[in-house]
């Protein structure tokens, strides 16, 4: 199996480090089965209360999203460099978004991606233009990369 052919892989929030809650991008999930976020935290300030979780709605623009029951993830504050994962499978709406929820006095940096997976058709694209450059390499040799 060729996850590749079976995943598409986009940007959910761009890197962010700051203590302002953070609306991710907006992710369309037509087409396909389940949206796995993935968040990576780059640096959590000590004393930081900060969480993760996934809002849903029938817009675009993301307006009127409301958040997912129990997909809340707590962020803890001696979490750096760690990954938080939530899988949406078989999403009631259309449009998905991760929401990072800091406090508003310690920092909190990461970024995370979406990855959409279980098509509707094989046919996928492993990249949007600008965003994530692919490569396949099927049983490749050894030599200069």
């Amino acid at each position: 199996m060729n996850l590749t052919e079976r995943v598409q892989t986009r940007k959910a929030i761009e890197y962010h480090s700051g203590t302002a809650d953070v609306e991710g991008i907006v992710i369309d999930t037509a087409g396909f089965g389940g949206a796995r976020f993935t968040f990576t935290a780059a640096e959590v300030a000590s004393g930081g209360t900060n969480s993760m979780k996934v809002q849903q709605g029938d817009l675009a623009n993301g307006g009127g999203m409301n958040d997912l029951i129990g997909t809340s993830i707590t962020i803890e504050d001696d979490d750096d460099d760690e990954i938080f994962q939530t899988d949406i499978i078989k999403s009631l709406k259309r449009y998905l978004r991760l929401v990072l929820d800091k406090d508003t006095a310690n920092v909190l940096a990461g970024s995370a991606v979406c990855d959409l997976y279980d098509p509707d058709n094989m046919a996928v694209a492993g990249s949007i233009t600008d965003e994530i450059t692919v490569e396949t390499h099927i049983s490749p040799i050894e030599g200069t990369a």
